[in-house]
């Protein structure tokens, strides 16, 4: 099979031949039909996040369909239609696990970070944590729904009641979450890059009720805020625009470190609050939602081959939406 491998933090992956893998117990193969490309790749690649297996196949916004069963498996069939997540392998056993916090499993293992993704031909994956998707949508489609939308979805139910909800970063995640809180009935406001008058355009687009720069004063105080930007000196920003009781949700897994900022703007039970990884719970609810929302993505598909290009521009901001691999 194809596939692209991360060989060391801080290189472009580079193209490669591989033997196709075979299921282990309670796994499936699955043949890939599109992996999104998400900013979490980006982190891996780029060294932000530690100790990544390697070699390193990355991709965890993976679509595609059941091709053999390894031994066990008797709760999906070939053919069956599947996206597998970030969250690749939970102990079960762990103190969170027990308590039914499993992203926060202290063995866990995360697809295209410590175990093999997507960004290839073939991906093995533990069939406890492949979710049915839709056939309504198209692979490239749906594949930004397996994280931007899954971990989108997450920060919105931490961000409490349907008010004036404030989105900071308005790329993939944003867009997702933003069809889903209109759906419940938040109000929007969009903050995005400093003078990027198409970001804005396209929350607009979105049912965003303003659009500004990160750097401005919303018109109304938030109920709360949701940062998708990888940027920590957002935090202070968007305490500074929520009303007392608000919260502000850290929804990245890697973000640049947060300044000292002033007691009183986070006084009068103002709160910052991060999000981490997901639950199956999490990925039935939402994959159960999207199509009847329904959710519809924008996406740039890239061929695989062209997997540096995509993050390339995902990391210079130069995307609209999602880039998606897709298996030409």
């Amino acid at each position: 099979m194809r596939a692209m491998l991360l060989d060391a933090p801080g290189k472009p992956l580079r193209l490669a031949s591989l033997p196709v893998p075979r299921p282990g117990p309670g796994e499936v193969l699955v043949k890939v039909e599109a992996c999104g490309v998400c900013r979490t790749d980006l982190h891996v690649v780029d060294g932000e996040l530690p100790e990544p297996k390697l070699p390193l196949i990355p991709g965890h916004e993976i679509i595609g369909r059941v091709a053999a069963l390894g031994e066990g498996v008797t709760a999906l069939a070939p053919g069956a239609r599947v996206g597998i997540p970030w969250l690749g392998w939970t102990c079960g056993a762990c103190r969170y696990c027990r308590a039914d916090k499993e992203n926060l499993c202290e063995n866990a293992l995360f697809t295209g970070y410590t175990r093999d993704g997507g960004y290839a031909e073939y991906a093995l994956a533990d069939a406890r944590f492949c979710f049915p998707v839709a056939e309504s949508y198209g692979a490239a489609e749906a594949a930004p729904l397996l994280c931007a939308g899954l971990i989108g979805y997450r920060s919105l139910r931490m961000a409490g009641e349907a008010g004036l909800l404030g989105i900071y970063g308005f790329g993939a995640a944003a867009h997702i979450v933003a069809q889903v809180a209109r759906h419940e009935g938040w109000r929007l406001f969009a903050f995005v890059k400093p003078g990027d008058e198409k970001a804005k355009e396209f929350a607009l687009s979105l049912g965003a009720e303003w659009a500004g720069g990160s750097d401005e004063t919303p018109p109304e105080p938030l109920d709360a805020a949701i940062i998708y930007a990888p940027a920590g000196p957002l935090v202070p920003a968007a305490l500074k625009t929520v009303a007392p009781g608000g919260r502000v949700v850290c929804a990245g897994i890697h973000m640049s470190d947060i300044p000292s900022f002033p007691y009183d703007i986070l006084w009068r039970e103002r709160s910052v609050h991060s999000v981490a990884n997901l639950t199956r719970a999490d990925g039935e609810a939402f994959l159960s939602l999207a199509p009847k929302v329904p959710i519809v993505t924008t996406v740039e598909t890239v061929p695989l081959a062209e997997a540096n290009e995509a993050l390339a521009r995902l990391r210079d901001g130069r995307l609209t939406g999602a880039a998606v691999l897709v298996m030409e």
